[in-house]
């Protein structure tokens, strides 16, 4: 069977993408408003088209006309992406239900209805935090909800937590998946692995000391991954993290014996790396999220930081891509057996 080629809305780094890309699927198009999310995207993605545009202003329109350059009219393709989350975060105890983000998913899938009238649509995966199910965000929860049945879409709303799929993170995400075909939609179902050696020890252990943010540090000053680096410990907490470091958001101390807690940062709240004297660096960040060695987040320490909370954990990602595939088989074979019958 051959594979739909996809396209990736508000890509990030390419936590997502790069789960599908593992699973086999050629990753055609990405989009995003971070100048330097695409950065990476184009380092580690070199093959895709990726695009830096805030898709507000760049519409269905502006999609179709970037994807009308690497894709022909009617080939089959697959959508994936999860629209900014902040406005229905539980993390963002002032998220409203009027936030302008929460209309963000709305946009996505009018972008995905504009590719319907150009391009085969096989699939379409939708990723958010829990707290789009929350009972203030009903309205626009069942809004997004409607919109994938007008789009003719069979849709399953799941819930599922990285620890299922290898990854050292207790990190929950909804996720939409929607199909075509409705025996593809039925037929989802990522699998999980045993939650077994998911913890900091076994993540980061063993790692040299990073280097510490300064204006002059240079690449080559920084030891194991041009992502080990991170900010300077100044806070009196760091000298004795003991008896002073209360666990708060700002100060969120990791335990060597069990898994991070959501990687979700502030612009200097990184979790505190176990021993309490540090914070955690960039590439100890990606290790709890999942990212293979090899990948490398661009920019300034900032810019890096957004990158690593906002990603989706690839092996979580490359569990959605498999099912995906063993779905959509699934569905070729009914439809194949049926076609034989009917003959």
């Amino acid at each position: 069977m051959a594979l739909p080629r996809v396209v990736s809305l508000f890509s990030g780094a390419g936590g997502l993408d790069l789960g599908f890309q593992q699973a086999g699927f050629e990753l055609a198009f990405a989009v995003d408003n971070s100048a330097w999310a695409i950065k990476t995207h184009q380092r580690n993605f070199k093959k895709t088209k990726s695009v830096a545009a805030d898709l507000i202003e760049l519409q269905p329109a502006g999609v179709l006309a970037q994807l009308s350059r690497v894709l022909e009219d009617g080939v089959s393709i697959g959508v994936i992406g999860g629209p900014p989350c902040q406005g229905f975060s539980r993390a963002n105890p002032a998220a409203l239900a009027t936030d302008p983000r929460n209309n963000l998913p709305i946009l996505y899938l009018e972008i995905v209805e504009a590719l319907q009238e150009k391009y085969d649509v096989q699939f379409v995966l939708f990723e958010n935090v829990v707290g789009i199910k929350d009972l203030k965000h009903e309205t626009a929860f069942k809004s997004i909800l409607a919109k994938f049945l007008e789009l003719g879409l069979t849709q399953k709303v799941d819930e599922y937590c990285a620890l299922d799929f290898g990854v050292p993170q207790n990190r929950r995400r909804v996720i939409i998946s929607a199909f075509a075909s409705p025996t593809a939609a039925n037929a989802f179902a990522p699998q999980t692995v045993p939650r077994e050696h998911l913890d900091a020890r076994t993540a980061i252990s063993g790692l040299p000391d990073p280097a510490f943010f300064d204006r002059d540090l240079s690449p080559e000053d920084i030891p194991h991954h041009p992502n080990h680096w991170t900010m300077r410990p100044i806070s009196k907490r760091f000298n004795d993290p003991d008896s002073s470091m209360n666990s708060s958001r700002s100060f969120r101390r990791l335990a060597w014996d069990k898994p991070s807690p959501t990687v979700a940062y502030g612009h200097r709240e990184i979790h505190i790396h176990p021993d309490g004297r540090r914070r955690l660096s960039i590439y100890e960040a990606m290790r709890f999220q999942g990212f293979p060695h090899e990948f490398v987040l661009e920019g300034p320490l900032s810019a890096q930081v957004e990158q690593v909370s906002n990603a989706v954990p690839p092996p979580l990602a490359q569990a959605l891509a498999h099912a995906t595939i063993e779905a959509m088989d699934l569905s070729a074979r009914t439809t194949e057996v049926s076609s034989t019958l009917v003959a």
